[in-house]
C-alpha cells in the first residue's frame, strides 16, 4: 500500500467500508510483511474514524429530522 493511497480520503461511507473489509481480509491472510501490516493498520484506523464520523453525522441528521423524537416503526401484521 503506497503512502499516497494511505492519504487519500474515501469517496463515500460505502467505499470506506469496502476498503476496510479488504484490509481486514488482507491482514487475516498473514502474508503481509510487518511494514505492510502497520501501513494497513494505520489506513484501517483512518477508515474506521471516517465511518464512525459518517454514522454519527447521519444519526444527528435523523435526530434533527425527527425533532429529537424518534418513533417506533409500525409493526406489520402477518
Amino acid at each position: 500500500m503506497s503512502q499516497a493511497a494511505n492519504d487519500k480520503p474515501p469517496a463515500s461511507f460505502e467505499a470506506a467500508l469496502a476498503e476496510l473489509e479488504s484490509i481486514v481480509q488482507g491482514m487475516e491472510t498473514g502474508k503481509l510483511s510487518l511494514e505492510e501490516s502497520l501501513a494497513a493498520y494505520q489506513r484501517g484506523a483512518t477508515l474506521l474514524k471516517h465511518c464512525q464520523g459518517a454514522l454519527a453525522a447521519a444519526e444527528q441528521k435523523i435526530l434533527v429530522l425527527e425533532a429529537d423524537q424518534l418513533k417506533d416503526l409500525p409493526r406489520s401484521e402477518n
